[in-house]
């Protein structure tokens, strides 16, 4: 139905080397993806690069796409970033459609009209506003994923519960993420899905209210730019044990700084904030930084899409749901929330 509706020529399937074998099994025998041609990248954000971007588009090219051709983006956050900005692009635009097969995709990458790709070892540097015709959601791919991936889409949902109200937070913070209930997590998907498309339809371009998506995200992205950089570093010495750090382990651990923010800066309660930090630390660990990592990860929220006039802009919460948007702190109070993030 949703293939139909976009007039189309050719269809192209955009899959990583994960989702090829895990999901495309699922998809493959349907009569309108018959003729369609399947575009493969590297999995993990580590390739959400200008290397696989080309390769999409060459690959696009290659299969004689035109402006009424379609891309299909099948896979996890990564690759429907990475294909939308891809469709957006070739030819000044093709329709593409998402079909998400992370929780992380499901609510938040898929649904909201942002596409891009790292640069210059930097979170989503370069990229464009591009709607997808269509977001189709399957819970039963979520079936595909081991622990730490539902926990990643998971930090996203907490994070949405706190700026909509202390009812849905709460019942976050009661779920048993070690043992996930995936029916009563497909109901809760979608009343994740819904608190991001209401902010996104009021505010699609970022102007004002949609910043309380960034909730966690100023902090975040500058913990997962680290670990970018150091999973690069130890992949060119192969080492053994490396591993980059999922998104969704980022975001919560920069909702532990961004909380304590909260606390001391615009009046969150601090019982709150410590029930919140409590499930996190349980469920997602932490990234091993010390005090010398703070000047690198400053310099990283410098670069932040929010910011203005090189002033670092973050999304803090006064409650449950109440927004303030485009707050500032001190380098010295930045300092105090890596600290309590360090040490509790």
């Amino acid at each position: 139905m949703a293939i139909s509706e976009c007039e189309h020529d050719r269809i192209f399937v955009l899959t990583d080397d994960t989702t090829i074998n895990a999901c495309w099994p699922a998809i493959e025998d349907f009569r309108c993806l018959k003729h369609a041609s399947l575009i493969t990248i590297e999995a993990t954000d580590a390739h959400k690069n200008l290397q696989a971007l080309t390769h999409v588009w060459e690959e696009l090219q290659r299969g004689g796409a035109t402006r009424h051709s379609c891309l299909i983006n099948l896979g996890g956050g990564m690759v429907t970033d990475l294909g939308g900005f891809a469709a957006s692009t070739f030819k000044r635009g093709i329709d593409f459609i998402n079909i998400p097969t992370t929780l992380l995709a499901m609510v938040d990458a898929s649904v909201g009209g942002k596409t891009g790709i790292n640069f210059g070892g930097l979170k989503n540097e370069i990229g464009v506003f591009g709607d997808s015709r269509f977001v189709i959601l399957d819970t039963h791919f979520l079936q595909t994923l081991d622990i730490d991936n539902i926990r990643s889409g998971y930090a996203e949902m907490l994070k949405h519960g706190l700026i909509s109200n202390e009812v849905m937070w709460a019942e976050l913070v009661n779920f048993s993420l070690d043992q996930p209930d995936l029916q009563q997590l497909q109901q809760m998907v979608a009343d994740s899905v819904k608190v991001k498309e209401r902010i996104v339809t009021a505010d699609p371009r970022e102007l004002g209210l949609r910043k309380a998506l960034n909730l966690g995200h100023t902090v975040g992205h500058a913990f997962e730019s680290l670990a970018l950089k150091r999973y690069t570093a130890k992949a060119e010495k192969h080492a053994p044990d490396n591993q980059p750090l999922l998104h969704g382990y980022a975001v919560a651990y920069g909702l532990i700084c961004e909380l304590y923010l909260s606390v001391i800066k615009t009046g969150f309660p601090t019982d709150r904030m410590r029930q919140t930090v409590s499930f996190i630390r349980r469920h997602y660990g932490q990234m091993a930084i010390t005090c010398d990592d703070y000047p690198h990860l400053i310099e990283l929220m410098t670069h932040d899409k929010k910011n203005t006039a090189g002033t670092i802009n973050f999304t803090l919460l006064g409650g449950f749901g109440d927004i303030r948007i485009n707050q500032t702190a001190t380098e010295a109070e930045i300092c105090e929330a890596l600290d309590f993030y360090r040490e509790g």
